[in-house]
């Protein structure tokens, strides 16, 4: 549904509200905001985009800025929590009712593992690769939602894809030696 920036009032904002509310919830969680405010500040996403929507480009995808302002949102909230990255909420994640408990287990293990080798990353780094590798947009799509020279997040993303395989392999190689 393409909609007018210009035309576009608070019935068909409440439409974008509800086609990427969780895109934005999600994206925020990995971007290290509790669970317990995740509500909060996927809500100030909206206020914040609303309140830029003059400057939304229409001929480009909604996702990546939204993405961009979720980023911009979550520092602001890690920097004045001065909050440290955690493992959160994995346990209310919605499973599969499909296998086995001992499925379940993996597929919470392996959430747990992705979660840890994220909070290893640098902060400008792990938004990079999460936009990327995880929500699959195009690296021209970071750099215009994030403001930043291409060349840069090339870089950031080469250097957190490195940082992150190492950390998985660390997990690993730490596990088996339990």
């Amino acid at each position: 549904m393409q909609i007018e920036v210009e035309d576009m009032g608070h019935e068909a904002f409440g439409e974008v509200y509800r086609k990427h509310f969780v895109h934005v919830w999600h994206t925020l969680r990995r971007f290290g905001v509790r669970e317990r405010d995740l509500e909060d500040v996927a809500h100030d996403t909206f206020i914040v985009a609303h309140q830029r929507l003059h400057t939304f480009d229409t001929t480009r995808s909604m996702r990546p800025w939204l993405s961009g302002i979720a980023w911009r949102l979550a520092s602001d909230y890690r920097r004045r929590a001065r909050y440290r990255l955690e493992v959160v909420g994995h346990a209310q994640e919605p499973v599969s009712g499909r296998g086995s408990p001992e499925a379940a287990a993996v597929q919470s293990q392996a959430r747990q593992a992705v979660a840890k080798a994220l909070e290893d990353l640098p902060e400008e780094q792990r938004v990079v690769f999460i936009m990327k590798e995880i929500d699959g947009f195009s690296v021209p799509e970071i750099a215009e939602a994030l403001e930043l020279p291409l060349n840069t997040l090339y870089s950031r993303l080469r250097l957190g894809r490195a940082r992150f395989r190492q950390a998985v392999l660390r997990q690993r190689d730490d596990g088996e030696k339990t």
